[in-house]
């Protein structure tokens, strides 16, 4: 677009030139997140949009140290979504990642039983390696990944993701910190579908 004439009522401009969206070549990332203390989910929120996520999904969780307020949830999910508006212009992505109003493990759970590829990464579980875990044969097929808070998951948090066809996901002999954990995941997985690398 280019500006063509400036008034104090009006800006003239006329369109140069037009740009569609590039197909989606690959299937949807969703990172459920369990909250994390201090600037660190913004940080998670951040560079997952930079990394392409499609969704993300705040996840209160037994173990997560910090308790949202009921009242203080749409401040800070507006604030969650600046964030991402933010990191989706600055890696000049078309779209901007939904978040999701944050819901206990249950119901993320219960909202994502038909994804295709399914996981929760957990430390010192004998879960299968992300590098491995079989992906979703169509583009159009999501894929979600679950990562705890700093505490880890509970034992019947775990077991619960289980039952609901979440794998048990690792990373390797490491254990790492909530944030890293994300952004390894999601990194891997966009490897794996040619998004990166």
């Amino acid at each position: 677009m280019e500006v063509t004439h400036v008034t104090q009522e009006a800006i003239d401009s006329r369109i140069l030139g037009q740009q569609t969206e590039p197909v989606r070549k690959n299937s949807p990332i969703v990172l459920g997140q369990a909250l994390i203390k201090g600037d660190k989910m913004d940080w998670v929120i951040q560079k997952a949009t930079e990394l392409g996520v499609e969704t993300i999904v705040p996840i209160l969780s037994t173990h997560s140290v910090i308790k949202l307020r009921l009242e203080r949830v749409e401040h800070q999910r507006s604030r969650w979504e600046r964030i991402a508006r933010d990191a989706a212009q600055q890696s000049e992505r078309w779209t901007i990642p939904a978040i999701a109003e944050p819901l206990d493990l249950a119901q993320v759970c219960r909202q994502y039983a038909t994804a295709s590829a399914k996981g929760l990464l957990a430390e010192r579980s004998n879960g299968v390696s992300l590098a491995t875990m079989p992906l979703p044969q169509n583009q159009g097929d999501q894929i979600i990944v679950l990562v705890g808070p700093e505490g880890g998951w509970a034992a019947d948090e775990q077991h619960l993701a289980q039952e609901q066809g979440f794998l048990p996901l690792t990373l390797g002999p490491r254990i790492l910190r909530a944030e890293t954990a994300a952004i390894a995941a999601i990194s891997i997985l966009q490897s794996r579908l040619d998004e990166m690398g």
